[in-house]
């Protein structure tokens, strides 16, 4: 099945069009209709309470209006709802940085809530692309343009983490919200691959460019 793309809010840059996919399933929300244009795309849906932006003009049943008091954000819906079309992968572009933090953390959030239904998802932006480690899950990490890579406890603790290939490595280790012990850590040299396992605790995986300091 072809992957969807959640595009949010937060400024985007034609940099970012690279990582889009002929096929992909183009969820946007809210005001994030107008990241379609810098990263030449179109719109399968939009959804959102548009409070940010007017309610642009397209079919009916391509625009899906929401109250403006409700639970769930307008990314969080849009996952929900592309949880409900059957993806099994959602690519969330426009999700991170911007004026407000909360909506950052709240993606975050979105993208564990993602990953506990069976959907793999991924954060990205110009700088990092973060990804998600579940309970009982190991994952590969093969070296690409990242440099910085750094792990932290999602759900406030992680028992049993292993981190392998990396400079700093990781035996049945505990992570905890209170110690930021997995930040900013690195390939070894002459490693290709870091490989991450966590038996209890989901884990978010931050991958940053080295420039970006």
């Amino acid at each position: 099945m072809s992957r969807c793309v959640i595009i949010s809010a937060c400024p985007v840059s034609p940099e970012l069009t690279k990582a889009l996919r002929p096929d992909d399933f183009i969820i946007a929300c809210d005001a994030g209709y107008r990241n379609c244009a810098p990263l030449g795309c179109r719109p399968n849906i939009i959804v959102g309470d548009f409070d940010t932006a007017p309610c642009p003009e397209q079919q009916d049943d391509d625009i899906v209006v929401l109250p403006h008091v409700k639970d769930d954000t307008d990314t969080e819906y849009a996952a929900k709802l592309a949880s409900e079309k059957g993806f099994d992968e959602v690519l969330l572009l426009g999700g991170l940085g911007g004026k407000r933090i909360e909506h950052t953390l709240a993606n975050l959030c979105t993208g564990l809530g993602l990953e506990q239904r069976g959907v793999r998802a991924t954060l990205l932006d110009e700088y990092s692309r973060i990804t998600f480690v579940m309970p009982g899950e190991t994952r590969r990490y093969p070296k690409e343009n990242y440099f910085f890579f750094s792990v932290f406890p999602m759900e406030g603790r992680a028992e049993g983490v292993s981190e392998h290939g990396s400079f700093y490595e990781l035996d049945d280790a505990q992570l905890t919200a209170g110690y930021p012990l997995g930040i900013s850590n690195e390939y070894a040299e002459g490693s290709d691959c870091i490989t991450i396992a966590t038996r209890t605790g989901a884990l978010v995986v931050v991958e940053t460019l080295a420039d970006n300091t």
